[in-house]
């Protein structure tokens, strides 16, 4: 067993054993890339915002960013789309589409682009009626989305969990989705954030969890503040006795995005959490601009010494000891 000792302002940690995950073969080590939700948001217009708004634009340039710039190099291969990047109704067909305006070659085509770099593409979907931000959801059409992800080309579903009515309706559509995703015959990383929602009505069985997801979020979104990054290191402390058992190749805790590289951290705030996230096990998912990052930023993202705990084959996660005030 490979173990980590590290004392921070937040504690001290080790390693301890994990569990097992989604048996699909997918996320033997903790998955790396680059979201635009915290950064980007749910900006839609380009007219007033055509370079940071959610469109096959951003995504392309964040490709090229990936490639150009080392990223895929250092282990971050998943680009991700968030929400927003729907069209406000299903077509024909009941099936999902992209806003056409935004995304004028469909997602088929942007799949293809980032493939054609050697990257993965990931993509955003919803349990319930509906989408946090209220685009369609996948709620009745679970099978269908699934094979249309795959019809795409889509690496990676990032599962959210708004507007899906009552606890057994949450719980069946994170199950279906599972199956129905796997039943496809494509390769697709699977997301989800079944505790985050079902902690309000019940009790997690993470062994369940891990049977279906192979990473799951426990917590509220993250933002770009010490507040929030300091808020989600101990909610994850406080349930590190649930969590790190759970946790191990093919199945990691995810306690949300990097922020490192925006605005909101200083830099030893942006070291915390990059050596807390990767002792954690946890998915390295970057929310920033990568078309305008500080240079110390980049170095810290992409230290390999870092990135190698994170990576550990052994998948094993780190557990605080002891709190220092």
């Amino acid at each position: 067993m490979r173990c980590v000792w590290w004392t921070l302002a937040a504690g001290a940690l080790l390693c301890l054993p994990g569990g097992a995950g989604l048996d699909n073969g997918l996320a033997r080590t903790p998955p790396m890339g680059w979201l635009h939700w915290e950064r980007f948001m749910c900006e839609t217009d380009c007219g007033k915002n055509p370079s940071g708004c959610i469109s096959e634009q951003l995504f392309m340039q964040m490709a090229d960013m990936m490639v150009s710039n080392g990223w895929l190099k250092a282990g971050y291969r998943y680009l991700c789309i968030d929400d927003c990047w729907l069209a406000t109704q299903r077509d024909e067909n009941n099936r999902l589409q992209a806003d056409p305006t935004r995304f004028p070659g469909g997602i088929k085509k942007l799949a293809d682009y980032v493939h054609a770099r050697g990257l993965l593409l990931g993509i955003y979907q919803d349990v319930g009626k509906a989408t946090c931000a209220g685009y369609p959801g996948s709620q009745g059409f679970y099978e269908l989305d699934a094979q249309t992800f795959a019809d795409w080309g889509i690496d990676l579903l990032k599962f959210d969990g708004c507007n899906y009515g009552t606890l057994e309706l949450l719980e069946d559509g994170y199950r279906r989705m599972s199956i129905a995703l796997n039943r496809t015959g494509r390769n697709i990383l699977y997301s989800c954030e079944w505790p985050l929602y079902a902690r309000r009505l019940t009790k997690i069985n993470y062994t369940e969890v891990a049977e279906y997801c192979n990473s799951w979020r426990n917590f509220d979104d993250i933002e770009d503040s010490w507040t929030s990054l300091k808020y989600v290191i101990d909610f994850t402390a406080s349930l590190q006795g649930e969590l790190v058992a759970a946790a191990g190749p093919g199945g990691w805790n995810d306690p949300d995005m990097l922020v490192i590289g925006n605005f909101g951290l200083s830099w030893d705030q942006e070291v915390t959490q990059m050596a807390l996230w990767s002792i954690m096990a946890a998915p390295l998912l970057m929310s920033n601009d990568l078309r305008d990052i500080n240079p110390r930023s980049k170095a810290l993202l992409q230290d390999q010494e870092v990135i190698a705990i994170n990576q550990d084959p052994l998948g094993v996660q780190g557990y605080r000891l002891l709190k220092v005030i």
